[in-house]
C-alpha cells in the first residue's frame, strides 16, 4: 500500500480523498494555488504545497510544478481527482516516468478512451451498440453533408476532444449545416486546442445513462450499476440519481454487460465510467468513456455502500477485485449546489458565504469544501457543494431531498438551491418523465 499520496485537485473532491486516505491510514499532500489557500483540503491534508497564482494554466494544470511538489514531499502516488489533469494521458505517462503510481488507468487506456473517435472504433471491435455516424473526423463541409443526408437529419457535430458541452451543434437541416460546421470547430479550437470534428445521429430525447465499472491489473471487470444523469443544462448535469427510474431489470443487465465488455476490450485498470444514451424505445448507444472518478460517484456509493476511492487507491496498489457485478439496494439522488444566480440564467455568483448551514439527518451526506467566511473563487468551477439523499424507494429519496434542501442555508452567495426545491416538486420529474432537453420545458423562475 502506499505511504503518501498528493492530491492533484482541489476543493471538493481532494477532501473526499483525503478522508478516504486517513482511514486508510495513507498520508496525504494537499497542493493549492494562492486563491485555495484557505480551502479545507488545505487545512485537512497532512502536508500542503502552494503551487502558483489562480490561473488553473500556472497552479493545477502545471505538470513540472505538480512533479516537483511531488518531489519535495516525497509522496510515491498520485490521485488526480476528476477534471483538471484526470484524464490527461501525458501527466500519467509523466508519472510513470517519474516512477509515481497514477491512480487511474495506464496512458495508453486514456489516449485509447480519450479521444471521442478512437473510442467509438474501440467500442465498434468489442460489440458494443453506438450511436450512426462517421468512421472518422470529418475533412470538409462537403463530406459532413453528404455524410448527413445519409444518415438522416437531426445530426450532431462533435469535438472529437471536446468535453463540458463545447464544440457541439446540433443541425436540423441542411441549409444550416455550414454554419454551425464552423461555430463547432472554432468553438473546438479555442477549447481544446484541436478542431477536429466528427457526426452523429443525433438522438431525440435521450436519456444520459452511465455505468459505473471497476478494473483490475489482473484482467478481472465489473460493474456496480447505473446512474441517470439526464437533469442538464447546456450538457452540464445538475442532478444525478440511482437507479434510473427508466430502465428495467432487463435493460439495465443488458447496458452493465455492455459497459464490462467495453472496460474488458482495453484491460481497463481503476474506476471508470462508460456513458450511454437510451432512446424513448429502450435503445441504448454508447457515447463516451469517462477514465475517471465522477463527480456523481457519491450516488453509487450510496446505494452499494462502497467507497468508490477506496477502490482505486486499492487497484492501484495492486489489489485484486471481487469481479462480481453489483445492483442496487437502494435509491439516491444527487443535487449539485452551486454558486450561481438560477434567475440569471445560472450567471457564476462567486464571493464570500457569511451564513452556511448544511442539512443533517439519516441518509443525508453533504460533500463540500465551503463553509461560513469562506470565499468562492471566480477561477474555477462554481459547484460548491454535492446533497445526496438515499432512501429504500425513490418517492422517499425525493421527499427526504425536499426536506434537506430547506435546510442548506447558504447566505451571502446566490445557489442552485431554488432550482433543485422546485425540481422536486415537478411532476414530469416525480414521474421520472424526463429526458436531457427537460430544462427547455421546466419552468424553474416561476
Amino acid at each position: 500500500m502506499f505511504n503518501k499520496i498528493l492530491i492533484a485537485n482541489r476543493g471538493e473532491i481532494a477532501l473526499r480523498v483525503i478522508r478516504t486516505c486517513r482511514e486508510m491510514g495513507i498520508k496525504t499532500v494537499a497542493v493549492y494555488s494562492t486563491a485555495d489557500r484557505e480551502s479545507l483540503h488545505v487545512r485537512f491534508a497532512d502536508e500542503a504545497v502552494c503551487i502558483g497564482p489562480p490561473s488553473s494554466k500556472e497552479s493545477y494544470l502545471n505538470i513540472p510544478r505538480l512533479m516537483a511538489a511531488v518531489e519535495i514531499t516525497n509522496a510515491d502516488a498520485i490521485h488526480p481527482g476528476y477534471g483538471f489533469l484526470s484524464e490527461n494521458a501525458d501527466f500519467a505517462e509523466v508519472c510513470t516516468e517519474y516512477g509515481i503510481k497514477f491512480i487511474g488507468p495506464t496512458a495508453n487506456m486514456i489516449r485509447k478512451m480519450g479521444d471521442k473517435i478512437t473510442a467509438k472504433d474501440t467500442m465498434i471491435k468489442a460489440n458494443v451498440p453506438v450511436v450512426p455516424g462517421s468512421g472518422g473526423l470529418l475533412t470538409s463541409v462537403a463530406e459532413g453533408i453528404k455524410l448527413a443526408k445519409g444518415i438522416g437529419y437531426p445530426v450532431i457535430l462533435k469535438a472529437t476532444a471536446g468535453g463540458g458541452g463545447k464544440g457541439m451543434r446540433i443541425v436540423w437541416k441542411e441549409e444550416d449545416f455550414e454554419n454551425n460546421w464552423n461555430m463547432a470547430r472554432n468553438e473546438a479550437l479555442a477549447s481544446f486546442s484541436n478542431d477536429g470534428i466528427y457526426i452523429e445521429k443525433f438522438i431525440e430525447e435521450p436519456r444520459h445513462v452511465e455505468i459505473q465499472i471497476m478494473g483490475d491489473q489482473f484482467g478481472r471487470v465489473c460493474h456496480l450499476s447505473e446512474r441517470d444523469c439526464s437533469i442538464q443544462r447546456r450538457h452540464q448535469k445538475l442532478v444525478e440519481e440511482a437507479p434510473s427510474p427508466f430502465l428495467t431489470d432487463e435493460l439495465r443487465t443488458k447496458m452493465g454487460d455492455a459497459a464490462v465488455k467495453a472496460g474488458e476490450s482495453i484491460k481497463y485498470e481503476g474506476v471508470g465510467t462508460v456513458a450511454f444514451l437510451v432512446d424513448k424505445h429502450q435503445n441504448f448507444y454508447f457515447m463516451e468513456m469517462n477514465t475517471r472518478i465522477q463527480v456523481e460517484h457519491t450516488v453509487t456509493e450510496e446505494v452499494m455502500d462502497v467507497d468508490l476511492i477506496k477502490e482505486q487507491i486499492k487497484i492501484a496498489a495492486g489489489i485484486p477485485i471481487e469481479g462480481k457485478n453489483y445492483f442496487p439496494q437502494f435509491h439516491a439522488i444527487e443535487c449539485r449546489i452551486n454558486a450561481e444566480n438560477i434567475y440569471k440564467d445560472f450567471r457564476p455568483s462567486p464571493g464570500k458565504i457569511t451564513s452556511f448551514h448544511s442539512p443533517k439527518g439519516h441518509g443525508v451526506r453533504v460533500d463540500t469544501h465551503a463553509y461560513a467566511g469562506y470565499t468562492i473563487s471566480p477561477y474555477y468551477d462554481s459547484m460548491m457543494a454535492k446533497l445526496i439523499c438515499r432512501a429504500k424507494t425513490r418517492k422517499e429519496c425525493i421527499a427526504k431531498m425536499k426536506r434537506a434542501l430547506t435546510e442548506f442555508i447558504v447566505e451571502g452567495i446566490d445557489t442552485t438551491v431554488p432550482f433543485h426545491l422546485k425540481l422536486m416538486d415537478n411532476e414530469d420529474f416525480i414521474s421520472g418523465d424526463f429526458h436531457t432537453g427537460f430544462l427547455s420545458t421546466f419552468d424553474y423562475k416561476e
